[in-house]
């Protein structure tokens, strides 16, 4: 059962998050946006997210082959460099540990990445994560039948 309903309790906050998600969809490739949001939920261990974002990332024509190896990327030959250094970072971001970021994740990334696009993608990724957490805490459940 779902211990709260955020946007009713807390619809400023809420409104600040949805801004983000907004911000994000209008600046950053739909497809990398629906990898980096299935990666960071699957870390998470957010089974809302997870189906809100494997449903989408299919109605957008994306491959149920991609989507299962999101769980696998490492070894899944089915993503590009960008998408690659994308759920890369998301790894990195979402675990981030006590020394951040390691270099050569940022720098992989940078290369392939302009500022503005990187900025735009380190923003996706807090934005999923702040979702995550949201959704987690409060036990928000994926629809049973949709």
């Amino acid at each position: 059962m779902m211990r709260m309903n955020m946007a009713a309790v807390a619809p400023e906050a809420y409104q600040a998050v949805l801004g983000l998600e907004k911000y994000i969809r209008g600046n950053l490739d739909h497809t990398v946006l629906e990898l980096v949001k299935l990666r960071a939920s699957m870390l998470n261990g957010c089974a809302f997210c997870v189906d809100m974002h494997s449903r989408d990332a299919l109605a957008a024509g994306e491959s149920s082959r991609r989507l299962f190896a999101v769980a696998a990327w490492r070894e899944a030959p089915f993503f590009d460099e960008r998408e690659r250094t994308a759920l890369a970072l998301t790894d990195a971001v979402t675990r981030l540990g006590e020394h951040g970021v390691p270099d050569e994740v940022w720098d992989a990334a940078a290369k392939v990445w302009s500022e503005r696009e990187l900025a735009d993608l380190v923003v996706a990724i807090a934005t999923i994560n702040v979702w995550n957490r949201i959704a987690i805490t409060t036990q928000t459940q994926p629809p049973i039948e949709v």
